[in-house]
């Protein structure tokens, strides 16, 4: 797959702002700061499409990229697991997070990024049950791979496999784009319908 275009396309907070496109859509969700913006900016080929933040929680809508002039879209979903917002935000934002997955049917996979360097948190567990209850099997993309070194990647990819019981599961890093090939072939299998 080559991506040759790529652009922030619309924000939304409830189903009725969702843009009405009929492509297929790829949400990325993980806990604040595990890399989505740094995920979405390398794997589409842009430095500042997704903004990164040093402040956790800053996403607080969904947040729609159009690839490739409509081909598909990648969907950023708010991050969980911040401390620095209160309770009934957070609420709000997992409310929103949770319609979005129960009700949107162009909808292919979830990409749920995990830290490669730490075990999931309850949050990242609560979040992959929610993935499997509204019948998606997600793509696990383990971030930050670059701070390990490189034998010690694909161990931890195993080791990821069988804790969570899942057979898609990626190392990558924003840094070097390890692993972004692999990952992009895989969408393209989703995107064919493989």
């Amino acid at each position: 797959m080559v991506i040759k275009a790529s652009e922030f396309y619309c924000s939304a907070k409830f189903p009725k702002d969702y843009p009405n496109t009929g492509k297929p859509e790829f949400a990325m969700a993980g806990r604040s700061n595990v890399g989505k913006s740094s995920f979405i900016n390398k794997f589409l080929n842009r430095k500042n499409l997704a903004r990164v933040s040093k402040t956790q929680g800053k996403t607080a809508l969904i947040n729609f990229f159009s690839v490739n002039n409509g081909e598909f879209y990648l969907v950023d979903l708010p991050g969980y697991g911040y401390a620095t917002v209160s309770k009934q935000e957070q609420l709000s934002w997992g409310k929103m997070i949770n319609t979005y997955l129960a009700q949107r049917k162009e909808l292919k996979t979830v990409f749920l990024l995990l830290d490669i360097r730490h075990k999931p948190t309850k949050d990242d567990m609560m979040m992959l049950d929610y993935i499997l209850a509204n019948e998606f099997e997600p793509v696990i993309i383990l971030t930050k791979a670059d701070k390990l070194a490189k034998t010690k990647i694909a161990p931890e990819v195993e080791k990821f496999k069988e804790m969570l019981g899942l057979e898609q599961v990626f190392a990558f890093s924003s840094t070097n784009g390890y692993g972004k090939d692999e990952i992009m072939e895989y969408t393209e299998k989703l995107l064919m319908g493989e």
